[in-house]
């Protein structure tokens, strides 16, 4: 084998044309023979007996050469590039320039690792919100301990919202059951979203003992089967429950702690809380330091790249549908969708992935950043300790060579957030609250108790409003006086009332 030419291309790509000789070429033709004359027929012959030279007479003398180009070109391929010392991302795009007893000729254009100038990674400047925790604070989170630890009681009156209903239901389109549509003693809190829109509220009014049927037009999004048509429920309520809180005081705190007085528990939950925001808060001042680093560098990233980190991004997506018992078809039926485009959308993302990736390698090498095999087994038992598990357990699920890579990755993001300097948020925090603002009263406008969770705990905009309860923002951001809703009422937006 012979590189006769590296050439390099634009956006980080090379094309070598490799030669190989008429020795080489010989040998796999005659590998190539080997393979397939068990597939031969020649008359006068077993098959897979007939020689070589007679199938070539036979057939032609390039019977075999498609076969042996096969055989030849990826160890030819794999030889140049490790002769060339490249770091080839992906596949190659081969061409075939001559093919002849004498020998191959032929072309493989790839990607290859972008050579990377880093920009300012030390001595960054980025926002860091001051940590807070105030008295309403802990008393939000005591509050959800007592949610938590309360109990259903039954009332003799009518269903309101924040009740929960006992009742049996069955669906009928047009007459007739669906699969699905039907259930017994079944718990339903008004108001939480759990059902399809519109049915709870027609549940408001009715008392134990009670049958109705209730009119739903499933949405359009929902399953293709019952999407956008109209249903009728037959629904009976058999009990009407309301919650009940139990006294926040000295003995609840010896129930639901190691704790013998309310006033210990709430000095614990302080201190929690408290660590809490500092660490969301200095992970959001890495995350925008390490942000910066990324978008400083200089790199001619080949296309390929990206689209293997959007792959990538679409499988850990799967996984997840899957792991959540949803699978990935119907996730796309749903939301009227295709998969081109969720990779495609998928690419911005993606790309902002592999200039971080490619940012820290360059801190890396520039910083000379390695991890040990005593930093590599503290880790693991860091991650034993943190979700109670065996260190051996760990061990079975975790490689050493990813473990490492994670240990050496804090390291950078270390070096860079230790010559950073924190400086108080300004304008673009009030820009972040804003947004975060609308975020909440979207997720409040849903009345889904579960999609206000989401927003509230994935949402970086919101890490600086209380940790409250639903509850708790649904009587504050939803009363009349609050600004949010005047900001909404502006774009056309109206909250119901509390």
């Amino acid at each position: 084998m012979t590189v006769k030419s590296c050439e390099k291309l634009e956006k980080s790509r090379v094309a070598l044309t490799i030669e190989t000789s008429a020795e080489e070429f010989e040998a796999a033709v005659n590998k190539a023979y080997l393979k397939m004359r068990g597939k031969i027929n020649v008359p006068g012959f077993r098959v897979g007996k007939a020689p070589r030279k007679i199938i070539e007479k036979m057939y032609g003398a390039e019977v075999f050469y498609e076969e042996a180009v096969n055989i030849i070109l990826p160890d030819a391929y794999e030889a140049a590039v490790k002769e060339q010392e490249l770091n080839v991302v992906g596949y190659p795009e081969v061409e075939l320039e001559n093919c002849t007893k004498d020998g191959v000729v032929f072309k493989c254009t790839v990607a290859i690792y972008p050579e990377v100038k880093l920009g300012q990674y030390k001595g960054l400047e980025a926002p860091k919100a001051e940590v807070k925790v105030a008295a309403a604070d802990v008393n939000a989170r005591l509050k959800e301990m007592a949610d938590r630890n309360s109990r259903l009681v039954s009332v003799d009156r009518a269903v309101k919202k924040g009740d929960t209903a006992d009742i049996d239901f069955e669906g009928f389109d047009n007459g007739k059951a669906f699969d699905g549509g039907k259930g017994e003693n079944f718990d339903l809190e008004i108001g939480s979203g759990s059902f399809v829109p519109g049915f709870e509220d027609q549940l408001i009014g009715m008392k134990a003992g009670e049958e109705k049927d209730i009119d739903i037009t499933f949405p359009e999004n929902y399953t293709p089967e019952l999407a956008g048509k109209p249903v009728v429920f037959h629904v009976k309520v058999n009990e009407v429950k309301v919650k009940e809180l139990p006294a926040i005081d000295d003995e609840f705190a010896k129930d639901v702690s190691e704790f013998d007085t309310l006033k210990e528990l709430k000095a614990d939950i302080k201190k929690k809380m408290t660590d809490e925001r500092t660490a969301a808060a200095q992970r959001a001042f890495e995350d925008v330091l390490m942000t910066k680093v990324a978008e400083g560098i200089k790199a001619d990233i080949p296309d390929e790249m990206i689209e293997m980190q959007a792959h990538q991004m679409l499988e850990g997506f799967k996984q997840q549908l899957a792991s959540q018992g949803i699978p990935f078809d119907q996730y796309l039926k749903m939301t009227n969708t295709t998969e081109a485009d969720f990779t495609k959308q998928a690419y911005g993302p993606a790309e902002q992935q592999v200039k971080m990736d490619l940012a820290v390698k360059a801190i890396i090498d520039a910083e000379k950043l390695d991890a040990t095999d005593d930093e590599v087994e503290a880790e693991m038992k860091n991650v034993a300790d943190k979700y109670g598990m065996d260190l051996d357990t760990v061990k079975k699920y975790l490689r050493p060579e990813e473990v490492k890579e994670q240990v050496i990755r804090e390291k950078v993001i270390k070096v860079v957030a230790d010559s950073a300097k924190a400086v108080a948020p300004a304008e673009e925090k009030a820009e972040l609250e804003a947004e975060g603002e609308m975020e909440l009263a979207a997720a409040l406008l849903c009345g889904d108790e579960q999609t206000f969770k989401l927003f509230r705990t994935q949402a970086p905009e919101l890490v600086h409003l209380p940790d409250a309860t639903y509850e708790w923002y649904c009587k504050n951001y939803l009363d009349s006086y609050y600004p949010v809703r005047f900001i909404l009422h502006h774009q056309g937006i109206e909250f119901p009332q509390a």
